[in-house]
């Protein structure tokens, strides 16, 4: 059976490229009737951020990548969290010292600060040749030590990825890292594969960073004598064509999205084609579908850059789909933020926003009008294709207002009727009228919707004060 797992630290709100991961492994193993599993490696203590492991639940769950295995929902190989298996480590990095596959490093810090002040570009080996005896009895004694792998220091190491083929590093490139740090913990490196063979991951799903150190991982695989998985790099997700999108660079993540007003479905369509392309070149996607045509074959070899007015757009589509009562029930949030709403029927305001919304943040802009209005620039009454100014909305205003002290019903149709007998164009009688009741050239509908959005006592209101400026 094919098992994938996502394993991200609990260093913050999970960003777009770690989510990537996390969906690709997701799809992967439901595309193959396998087990989506989500591990948290916590083995870096100091960058560990609290609550972030609720974080990460939260965010995959409300993304709809629900995994069959991890720490908040048990399963058979738990525990899911690496610093609650402190433990298991250990024993599997003496098992590598004893067949010769790594060994103790008592070098200081200061050694190692000399060593690379000296030049140096990895780890020397000083430690390689102690003695086992010696170095059990210097254990013993109390002296500060690390486990270090043994890398060959000739030839090389071939291995093959599923996205880019056979690939051959150098041994001389590898560096003897560190498998068990001096306060017991292991490294992310270590931990890593032997919690994926314990788990039973088969296919393990990162970035492209580590194509060229998985030999480091091979190496402990084979030390061990386990079967090692199969490998899928990604390449990274670019914020423009030189810099990576960043977690660490303050670059968004899932919930900043959710906040600024996206749609969870959007999002995960987004960047589901942020390195992965269908067979048939669609776009818009659910997460079912994706399921259905994911495929390794479709996966680039080439980093992709986050093209935000893309997702904009993408949004957009799952916006227009939402019922009206859904629609309404996304809005609210965005409308209690905005004080001067109070007292408007907002159940009308969704209605005119539907269609003008791509983004629920947008709601801010496209409503300003309705707290923003006393000295808006009365130059906006000019329009070049009705043939309006300042002139023409003066010699208008007197009757604009006795219309609409008259009541709002059938105000759209009263007036036409008033350009009709007065001569002008539809066009013109409209444009004047939301222009001096709104005091903005963008609104989320036309003059009889505005109206009726402010309500008849301020749209006379709006109508005498923009008059007494002219």
């Amino acid at each position: 059976m094919v098992r994938t797992r996502f394993a991200p630290s609990p260093t913050g709100y999970l960003h777009i490229g770690g989510l990537r991961t996390a969906l690709y492994a997701y799809l992967f193993a439901k595309k193959n009737d396998g087990k989506f599993i989500l591990r948290i490696e916590d083995t870096d203590l100091e960058r560990k951020i609290d609550d972030a492991n609720e974080i990460i639940y939260r965010t995959l769950k409300n993304a709809g990548l629900t995994y069959d295995e991890g720490p908040d929902v048990g399963g058979d190989y738990g525990p899911y969290i690496q610093s609650e298996r402190k433990d298991i480590y250990l024993k599997y990095a003496e098992q590598l010292v004893e067949n010769g596959r790594a060994y103790y490093c008592f070098c200081t810090k200061e050694r190692l600060e000399k060593l690379h002040a000296d030049g140096a570009t990895k780890y020397d080996k000083h430690c390689k040749n102690i003695p086992l005896k010696e170095a059990r009895k210097r254990i013993a004694a109390g002296e500060s030590y690390v486990i270090r792998q043994d890398i060959p220091v000739d030839g090389s190491s071939t291995y093959t990825d599923l996205v880019f083929g056979d690939i051959t590093v150098e041994n001389k490139d590898l560096e003897d890292n560190i498998l068990i740090k001096s306060d017991g913990m292991p490294t992310y490196n270590f931990a890593n594969v032997v919690d994926d063979h314990l788990m039973g991951i088969n296919y393990v799903i990162r970035g492209v960073e580590y194509l060229s150190s998985t030999p480091k991982y091979n190496y402990i695989y084979e030390g061990l004598g386990w079967e090692k998985p199969n490998y899928i790099h990604l390449q990274p997700i670019m914020k423009d064509a030189t810099r990576k999108l960043s977690k660490r660079h303050g670059d968004a993540s899932y919930e900043d999205f959710i906040a600024k007003g996206y749609l969870s479905d959007a999002i995960i369509n987004y960047i589901a084609l942020l390195g992965w392309s269908p067979k048939d070149n669609r776009e818009k996607l659910s997460l079912d579908e994706m399921r259905e045509l994911f495929s390794l074959d479709g996966i680039s070899k080439s980093a992709s850059i986050f093209d935000e007015s893309k997702m904009r757009w993408l949004n957009s589509l799952y916006v227009k789909e939402l019922s009206a009562d859904g629609f309404h029930l996304h809005a609210m949030p965005f409308y209690e933020k905005l004080p001067y709403l109070k007292g408007y029927d907002l159940k009308l305001l969704s209605e005119l926003l539907h269609g003008r919304t791509e983004v629920f943040s947008d709601i801010a802009a496209l409503t300003e009008f309705l707290d923003k209005f006393d000295g808006y620039d009365l130059a906006l009454l000019r329009n070049q294709k009705w043939k309006t100014d300042e002139s023409v909305a003066k010699a208008m205003l007197p009757e604009l207002i006795k219309i609409a002290e008259s009541g709002l019903d059938g105000l759209s149709d009263r007036l036409v009727s008033y350009s009709e007998s007065a001569g002008y164009k539809k066009g013109q009688v409209l444009w004047v009228f939301r222009i001096a009741i709104t005091g903005s050239a963008v609104t989320p509908g036309g003059a009889a919707e505005m109206a009726a959005l402010i309500g008849k006592e301020k749209t006379v209101e709006r109508l005498k004060a923009t008059l007494k400026r002219l």
